[in-house]
């Protein structure tokens, strides 16, 4: 185990010495489609890039060791959404959650194929969102074609952000204020999200109570 958190992509990208190109794949095919979410995503791909050189691999093996782990992860992922589906989550499991899947399904609802693309830059949702196009029945060639440009894109865009960013001496001081704060916006979304649907949940059980109470009367 390494004597590391999770939570500090680059104390983790340090640990692991020799074998960071293998700790990049395994962190990003299991958090990419293998249904375990907790892992550095966003954050170890703009950490990694911006310390390529300190690590001493070469940004092209970086980036396509990292595009090959998200391809693959999505494509288990769907496979696992196409054979099991629902009967792997639980209302009250721990990881496989039943409300991370149906978060997953209501964006994939949404944004139709092209949430594979923009599921890649969302947390969890990235995770189970291959698990809910397996499920639904989606075609596997073209689940693959979007999976590709997807794991591109993330990839390309988050390692880019970490070598143009990495030039400003702050952010190459403060690693560890840049990995939470990608977290934080990268998380934004969803929690707006969940609070605009509370706020509404708010709404419509006061208009119901006041329905009740004018029948009441």
């Amino acid at each position: 185990m390494l004597p590391v958190p999770l939570t500090d992509p680059a104390a983790l990208l340090a640990a692991l010495g020799p074998y960071v190109l293998i700790g990049v794949f395994v962190m990003v095919f299991i958090e990419s489609g293998c249904l375990f979410p907790f892992l550095p995503g966003d954050s170890l791909l703009f950490t990694a890039a911006l310390m390529h050189g300190q690590l001493g691999i070469p940004l092209w093996a970086l980036l396509a060791v990292a595009i090959g782990a998200a391809f693959l992860g999505d494509q288990v992922g769907y496979l696992l959404g196409a054979r099991l589906g629902r009967r792997l989550f639980k209302p009250e499991a721990r990881i496989l959650k039943t409300e991370y899947l149906e978060r997953s399904e209501r964006f994939f609802r949404r944004h139709g194929v092209a949430a594979i693309v923009l599921a890649r830059f969302v947390p969890i949702v990235r995770t189970f969102t291959p698990v809910s196009a397996g499920g639904a029945g989606m075609d596997h060639r073209r689940f693959s074609i979007w999976n590709l440009l997807g794991g591109v894109g993330w990839v390309v865009i988050m390692s880019l952000a970490g070598l143009t960013l990495g030039s400003i001496p702050f952010v190459a001081r403060h690693l560890d204020v840049m990995a939470t704060l990608i977290v934080v916006v990268s998380v934004l979304p969803m929690a707006i999200g969940a609070l605009s649907k509370s706020r509404k949940a708010t709404v419509v059980d006061a208009d119901d109570r006041a329905a009740d109470e004018t029948v009441g009367r």
